[in-house]
């Protein structure tokens, strides 16, 4: 196999989770090149993979279907030559463009059937015992039904009930240092003072999201022990009112959500001393970083989706209705993110900021 085509997922964290898929085909194939088809809002992130050679940044919108759109890009894709594809989205659209483009090898989950849209189709995992996204994207690169050194490892930890992580490459990034010099000037940020940054977001949903008043509660604390640090939150748009509730509470938070693309967010995470984070796209990115992170779970599963590092710390009270996977908390309390006390992190990330003294 000489160049493969990756339909890239449509969420950063889920992107990264596929990046150990990447190296795999390139350990499996030492001459292939992988180019990358992602929504623009995911393409900063392949971009800063070196398994990655060329990114096609798409505007198509979630959940259309663009056929049009679709072709005019398979048309461009076609002339390329590619041998085979690997479709992580589940969804039926996200497979028409391999197979417009006339791909050979089609390769993917079942998800929404798509007989004749994939030929190489793996069986969808079960929604109880889940393997980590890294392994679930990971087993494409070998055939379907496969023994699986990483699945056996993730079976044998959880009948130990164990949170073992498979083993497995772990996402990484590349960062530029003069990249984040340019962007912590454009903010005034002073690159000589530590900098914390609070990631208040969670595409998700709310049962993903830690209140706002536990990070002003923590940057009070931040304040108090190491005075000279600056904290900065990032996100999107969505994020920005969280942001400025915690910044409300919390005056010496800067809230610079919807202020940042996504690549000047990477290159201020790249930065950090430390980073607070709710399990999302920017925790994912933070730990394919190897910077140092307390990472917040509510109604998911760190066993699941963890971040992937050493330099990493996770927070979950695992009550009983917990994880719940739930968009709102179902029963009406969130007390499995209300009753994680901004105590509980600072914990954490005072060891982190004394060790980056």
């Amino acid at each position: 196999m000489r160049r493969a085509l990756v339909i890239a997922p449509n969420w950063i964290g889920d992107a990264l989770m596929a990046q150990p898929l990447f190296t795999l085909l390139k350990k499996l194939h030492p001459r292939i090149t992988i180019d990358a088809v992602a929504p623009s809002w995911v393409a900063p992130v392949l971009e800063r993979m070196p398994e990655i050679h060329d990114v096609y940044a798409t505007d198509l919108a979630h959940g259309k279907l663009q056929l049009l759109r679709r072709w005019q890009l398979a048309s461009d894709l076609r002339d390329v030559g590619y041998d085979a594809a690997y479709v992580l989205p589940n969804s039926m659209k996200s497979a028409l463009l391999p197979w417009m483009a006339g791909i050979r090898l089609r390769i993917g989950y079942k998800g929404e059937s798509r007989y004749g849209l994939l030929n190489v189709r793996h069986a969808n995992p079960p929604k109880t015992d889940r393997p980590p996204m890294t392994a679930h994207y990971a087993a494409l690169a070998y055939a379907p039904g496969a023994k699986l050194p990483f699945i056996d490892k993730f079976a044998q930890a959880h009948d130990a009930q164990t949170t073992d992580a498979p083993l497995l490459p772990v996402p990484r990034l590349e960062s530029d240092p003069n990249e984040a010099a340019r962007v912590s000037a454009r903010f005034n940020l002073d690159t000589r003072a530590p900098l914390v940054v609070f990631c208040p977001g969670a595409e998700y949903g709310p049962a993903k999201r830690w209140p706002p008043e536990h990070f002003a509660s923590l940057a009070q604390f931040v304040a108090q022990s190491f005075p000279y640090a600056r904290i900065v939150a990032l996100g999107s748009n969505k994020d920005s009112a969280a942001a400025q509730a915690i910044a409300e509470r919390a005056p010496n938070v800067r809230n610079l959500c919807g202020q940042t693309s996504l690549g000047e967010a990477c290159a201020l995470i790249a930065r950090a001393s430390a980073v607070v984070t709710n399990d999302s796209g920017l925790m994912h990115v933070a730990a394919a970083l190897k910077r140092p992170l307390v990472a917040v779970y509510g109604s998911t599963d760190p066993r699941h989706t963890p971040p992937l590092s050493d330099l990493a710390k996770v927070q979950w009270l695992h009550l009983e209705c917990s994880p719940c996977f739930a968009r709102e908390c179902p029963l009406g309390h969130l007390n499995c993110l209300r009753e994680l006390s901004a105590e509980q992190v600072f914990a954490d990330l005072r060891g982190m900021l004394l060790a980056h003294r």
